[in-house]
């Protein structure tokens, strides 16, 4: 018996990333699962090497007729008991049969993507209580939050091969370079940061857009576009403060992960990262869109060592006892026994 996990993603982002963590936390755990993927040849690799069974599918738009039955013979063919839904193209293609139906709703989703599931795992409790709030059922949803981990084995990126000062502040931001997540703001406020460089690290629409801005800013020779990077944890070790400016954000994992780092957070208090952070102990919060405010926090971090030490310390001890791999996997292991997957 095991369980079946559908991502009709081909792209990178954090869902994407997540997705590949707990899978493979769960085959550390000793779970069997089988993957239903679009193809993509690094999840497909790496999955396979952790014994998870993997094919490919189209999970195409609203004509693709063939999908869901294709999925449901290979289901068949794992013996699964549950099938775990990633988002929503992955819940319009999971197919009826003698499994459970779990969705991951890791935002504020298209419920009726979910018609006819069996449970719904949000992320963070605000999303557990929206979805109540929209009439599913309150004994069929949960919230299981996100874990984060620091390999202990993992370097910093050495800073010189991006031609980064190996003294000069170092500024870390996270996540796709579109409009919701802000780096337009992060490069504002870096012009206020004379002495500090910032490596921002993602893939996205806004790209052109945003080394344009440097550029126009005279910030554009303290700014390193890294592109998606495979190696988080080696930029998190190799960074000082972690800017999370957010302009929307559901949960903010890269708060968890920032913490899991020992990396202090100064983030927009958008939902998501408004709600983890309690501000001034575990992190710094900043209005949204407010350049001036993210510089000012970025610079009471970079001025004062043990306001770092202290948040930094204070995070960690979060993750120790909210967030960390051993609890979640917990809580997933305990939610797939109830439908009979073990």
């Amino acid at each position: 018996m095991s369980v079946l996990h559908l991502l009709g993603t081909a792209g990178e982002g954090g869902a994407e990333t997540y997705f590949v963590d707990l899978t493979l936390a769960l085959a550390s755990d000793g779970l069997a699962q089988a993957a239903a993927l679009r193809p993509h040849a690094r999840r497909e690799a790496v999955l396979a090497e952790a014994g998870v069974a993997v094919e490919t599918f189209g999970f195409g738009g609203p004509l693709d007729l063939l999908t869901r039955r294709q999925v449901a013979g290979f289901a068949g063919r794992q013996d699964v008991t549950v099938a775990l839904a990633w988002m929503n193209r992955a819940a319009r293609h999971t197919p009826k049969g003698p499994w459970a139906r779990i969705g991951r709703l890791g935002g504020y989703y298209k419920l009726k993507y979910y018609a006819g599931f069996d449970f719904l795992v949000a992320n963070t409790e605000d999303i557990a209580d929206w979805v109540v709030d929209q009439g599913w059922p309150a004994g069929q949803v949960a919230c299981i939050p996100n874990f984060a981990e620091a390999p202990a084995e993992t370097a910093p990126a050495e800073r010189a091969a991006l031609a980064t000062p190996a003294d000069a502040p170092l500024l870390l931001a996270m996540g796709r370079l579109h409009e919701a997540k802000a780096h337009d703001v992060t490069l504002n406020a870096l012009t206020r940061l004379p002495q500090a460089f910032l490596w921002i690290a993602g893939t996205g629409p806004e790209e052109a857009r945003l080394k344009a801005l440097a550029v126009a800013l005279g910030v554009a020779d303290r700014v390193r576009f890294l592109g998606w990077r495979n190696d988080p944890s080696a930029l998190y070790r190799a960074a000082d403060v972690c800017v999370f400016p957010s302009r929307y954000e559901p949960l903010g994992n890269v708060v968890i992960q920032a913490w899991a780092h020992g990396l202090p957070v100064a983030a927009a208090a958008s939902q998501g990262p408004g709600a983890l952070i309690r501000d001034g102990e575990d992190g710094l919060l900043v209005p949204i869109d407010e350049a001036e405010a993210l510089a000012s926090a970025v610079g009471r971090l970079l001025d004062d060592p043990m306001l770092r030490i202290r948040l930094a310390q204070n995070g960690l001890a979060r993750v120790e006892a909210e967030f960390s791999q051993a609890a979640v996997v917990a809580q997933w292991r305990d939610l797939f026994a109830r439908f009979g997957a073990d």
